[in-house]
Order: structure tokens, then C-alpha cells, then sequence
């Protein structure tokens, strides 16, 4: 009779080093380094020979699902310390010309609408935000930090009170990892 274990494996490139303990696994490469735990998941995780193990006692489908979407997490940690992660949006605006500048973990968005009072975005994690004219770039290592870092951005410059098809002044994702954003 078959024995009902589930075994996934993620191969770990050269040059990055993986370390596991308890339900976290910690990536580090050229770019840094990311970690993640993994809690409630019932798996256990181990690494050696170039491979990061994934184990669990039973092989029903939940617990298959579940494996394969920590196995695609690990397989982004990796893609973060090796290439890392970036989103380019593009300031739009025909009213008022709006000034953007980065404070600490905060990015201060000025004269929105003409409005007096400045909208902020929390930057998350260990995500930067470069301003270029127009175009901002968010980059960094985790891409769960990297897409809520130009989400937040996103968020501070929606319009709710005027009409969208007069007022399309805000800030919009336009790339990602680059790839256009349709």
C-alpha cells in the first residue's frame, strides 16, 4: 500500500542561501535578504543539498493546495534577493500641478486638486520609492511590500467627491516588473 505523505521540493539557485526554522524561511541573495513564517500551514520544511523540502503527514487536496502556494512564496523569496521586484506609476494631472516628495517610510503628495492639505502613502517594508518627473519606481525585495507600497499610492490619490470623467488627475500603475499594465 502506498503511504499518503506529501514531498514538494523548490530548488534553491547558486549564490543564495536559504535558512529554515520552525515555519520560517529566510532567503538571502544578492539583493538581501526576505523571510517568511508560514504559520497554521500543518508543513514542515527543511533544506539541504540545494533543495528546500516541503513535508506533511497527510496528502489530502487542501493540504496540496496549500504546499503549492508555499512553494509559489518561497519561489518569490528567491526571485526577490536574485532580481527583486518593481512597479512604475505615472503622475497624471491637468488641474493643479501636484508635488511628491518621500519622507521617511511616507510619501507626501502636495497640491492634489488643489487640496491644502497633503495626502500621504505608507511605504512597506523595505520598499523605496524614486521620483523621476512623472514617474515614480517602486522597488524592493518582497513583492508583497512592493505592490502595496504602489497600491497605497494609488489609494492616497483617488478622487471620491468630483466626477471621474472630468477629474482623471491621480497617480496609476502603468509597469510592473516590466511588464505594461493594461
Amino acid at each position: 500500500m502506498a503511504s499518503n505523505a506529501l514531498s514538494m521540493e523548490v530548488e534553491i539557485p547558486q549564490g543564495i542561501e536559504v535558512t529554515v526554522t520552525g515555519d520560517t524561511v529566510s532567503v538571502k541573495g544578492p539583493k538581501g535578504t526576505v523571510s517568511r513564517t508560514f504559520m497554521g500551514t500543518g508543513l514542515k520544511f527543511a533544506s539541504k543539498d540545494g533543495k528546500i523540502t516541503i513535508k506533511s503527514a497527510a496528502s489530502k487536496k487542501n493540504t496540496r493546495a496549500v504546499a503549492g502556494t508555499v512553494s509559489s512564496h518561497i519561489k518569490s523569496l528567491i526571485t526577490g534577493v536574485t532580481d527583486g521586484y518593481t512597479s512604475k506609476l505615472k503622475l497624471v494631472y491637468s488641474h493643479f500641478p501636484m508635488t511628491i516628495k518621500t519622507q521617511g517610510k511616507e510619501l507626501v503628495i502636495e497640491n492634489f486638486l488643489g487640496e491644502h492639505n497633503p495626502r500621504k502613502a505608507k511605504i512597506i517594508g523595505d520598499s523605496k520609492v524614486e521620483v523621476k518627473g512623472q514617474i515614480l519606481t517602486v522597488t524592493g525585495n518582497g513583492r508583497e511590500s512592493v505592490g502595496q507600497t504602489a497600491a497605497n499610492i494609488e489609494q492616497a490619490t483617488r478622487i471620491l467627491d468630483r466626477d471621474h470623467r472630468v477629474f482623471q488627475d491621480g497617480i496609476y500603475l502603468i509597469e510592473r516588473n516590466g511588464v505594461p499594465v493594461k
